[in-house]
């Protein structure tokens, strides 16, 4: 197997400075895949003129995370895909070290690299090569066998962020599929930065209502309507305290996060779709 055998899909949204770096770290034989959740035709033009390999697609509105990638993937003609962030960046052996664990014959459906953040919440013993099987994976950067998605599809597209790659890992596990840590793939991770810093309240409002909203929908999904409500209760009755609370202080940033938060999970109880969508021009 070769590069050629590899794919690499990235979803952006006002990720112009921030997709540069992780880019720069891809080798430029592999070809590469943009999903950019507008019709930013500047921002396409200028990441294919810097880098030959990359074909940007605009996807016309703000698609999300789960949605956008499903696009990239269905554009994806080799037997694997590195779906990255655009935070994200490869270490020098990344893909050669794939490639090598690829090449043993693994029936895998998910290879994912040892996380590099300060909160790694993997424990990997130190030095050490050896794959971990595990249930699921965070969403930043994940080595894709295509041929075996072909019963499940991709990520659910009611979720625009947050729980989408925790419900894909559930759904190949319940079909016997095989997800891997491999220790010896290293991919640095900044977190929560994807977009430009010019947007970051906007991107914070977003965060709240659709981390919510996607709670909910996920519990719901795995369990039932009642036991879903269960647990969101007490974040739906806090989120209500805290906007009277800062309301009350005059506090108009803070009352607006909570907000968004208590806005979330209600459109999600009451069925209504992902529908919120980040203010930026």
């Amino acid at each position: 197997m070769t590069y050629h055998d590899i794919t690499v899909v990235i979803t952006t949204f006002r990720s112009e400075i921030k997709i540069i770096s992780c880019l720069e770290s891809i080798n430029s034989e592999l070809q590469v895949i943009v999903v950019e959740n507008s019709n930013n035709t500047d921002f396409k033009k200028n990441i294919e003129n810097k880098f030959r390999n990359v074909k940007c697609i605009l996807s016309g509105e703000n698609l999300g995370y789960a949605k956008g990638n499903n696009l990239g993937l269905s554009k994806v003609k080799t037997k694997y895909a590195l779906i990255i962030n655009p935070d994200a960046v490869l270490e020098k052996n990344a893909i050669n070290n794939f490639l090598i664990t690829a090449n043993k014959n693994l029936n895998f459906a998910i290879i994912s690299p040892l996380i590099q953040e300060e909160k790694d919440l993997l424990i990997v013993k130190e030095n050490s090569s050896e794959l971990k099987e595990i249930e699921n994976v965070k969403g930043f950067a994940m080595f894709l066998n295509l041929e075996n998605f072909k019963d499940i599809g991709f990520f659910d597209d009611n979720f625009f962020i947050y729980f989408e790659e925790i419900d894909l890992c559930r759904r190949l596990i319940n079909n016997k599929q095989k997800i891997y840590l491999d220790p010896t793939i290293r991919v640095h991770h900044i977190g929560g930065s994807s977009h430009d810093n010019s947007v970051n309240y906007e991107m914070e409002l977003s965060r709240n209502w659709h981390w919510m909203w996607s709670t909910f929908y996920y519990h719901k999904k795995y369990n039932s309507f009642i036991l879903a409500l269960i647990k969101v209760m007490p974040k739906l009755f806090s989120s209500f305290i805290k906007i009277i609370f800062y309301l009350l202080i005059f506090k108009k940033d803070k009352r607006a996060i909570y907000w968004q938060r208590f806005s979330g999970l209600f459109n999600s109880i009451i069925g209504r779709k992902s529908w919120y969508r980040p203010k930026v021009n």
